[in-house]
């Protein structure tokens, strides 16, 4: 609590964002709530009639690219039959079981290491590395405080409206470091990977670093720092190039997450609205050339 009371005064406009989100479901106007909000992260105002930059461009994404179908790929639970019939099922993780509410888990009945995970929001995560020392109570608390919350409210993300709230158990996975699980994240417009970005040393110093489509690394960075450790360019990365292409057909913009396990490649989830379109990149320039792949679907 001190620590964010003096985050607070050291940063007033994430102070700011952060009431927004809080007071959220009383502005009705979403256009409204969107401005505000991309003015607090990115400290200019929001050009909705001739967007430029990639965050922009996102912005206008959440305004008028509300496809009904994009509920389901955002459900952490129904996008993987959607996903399981668009490239295989041997990419899918497997679910151990889901259930509407967290009392309902008869933990039991799970392994000694899993995930579990809430289908509707971002960051409804817990995860047991041995269940002799799991505190449920804990998992408890913060799965049901997850499934109270429509993550819609947060930033005006459309697809998760109207996602039924539930918890879903994963099979545990590492990666050959042992100890993670890295992310590969590939940002792809009209069904083409354009760049991706690796997530490292998750959650407590989370890295990220971006890379064009041949795993060059690229100039700039967004929300975290760059790692410190060389990255290596994962066994299966020309498949999973493949299989984003496939996955994001139809789509002005997605992004589509793989984890790669000693060259085994498993699907992680869809995004649309990266960091919700209100995160800066450093330097600015690449905001543009971003935005220049992404091509607003005009009526």
């Amino acid at each position: 609590m001190i620590d964010k009371f003096f985050k607070a005064v050291r940063e007033p406009y994430w102070a700011l964002s952060v009431v927004l989100r809080k007071i959220s479901p009383l502005i009705k106007n979403d256009e409204q709530f969107i401005r505000w909000e991309y003015y607090l992260g990115m400290h200019k105002r929001l050009n909705l009639n001739d967007p430029k930059t990639f965050n922009e461009k996102l912005q206008w994404l959440k305004l008028n690219d509300r496809h009904p179908e994009y509920t389901k790929l955002v459900d952490k639970y129904e996008v993987k039959k959607y996903v399981a019939d668009m490239i295989g099922e041997q990419y899918i993780i497997p679910t151990l079981g889901v259930w509407d509410c967290f009392d309902d888990i008869d933990f039991d009945k799970l392994p000694m290491q899993f995930v579990l995970k809430t289908t509707h929001d971002s960051g409804g995560v817990v995860v047991c590395k041995d269940k002799l020392n799991f505190d449920i109570d804990k998992a408890r608390r913060k799965l049901k405080q997850s499934l109270s919350r429509n993550f819609y409210w947060e930033h005006r993300e459309y697809p998760y409206k109207n996602v039924k709230p539930r918890i879903i158990a994963e099979k545990f996975m590492v990666d050959e470091s042992g100890v993670e699980l890295k992310d590969y994240k590939f940002f792809c417009f009209d069904g083409q990977p354009k760049m991706l970005f690796v997530a490292t040393d998750r959650p407590l110093d989370t890295r990220f670093d971006f890379y064009d489509t041949s795993f060059n690394h690229l100039p700039f960075r967004q929300g975290h720092p760059l790692a410190t450790k060389k990255i290596i360019k994962p066994k299966g990365f020309n498949e999973m190039l493949e299989l984003a292409s496939v996955l994001s057909q139809n789509m002005p913009h997605v992004r589509v997450d793989f984890y790669d396990i000693n060259g085994k490649i498993y699907f992680g989830e869809l995004t649309f609205f990266h960091f919700s379109g209100n995160v800066p990149f450093e330097p600015e320039v690449w905001d543009y050339k971003i935005g220049e792949w992404l091509k607003i679907p005009r009526k």
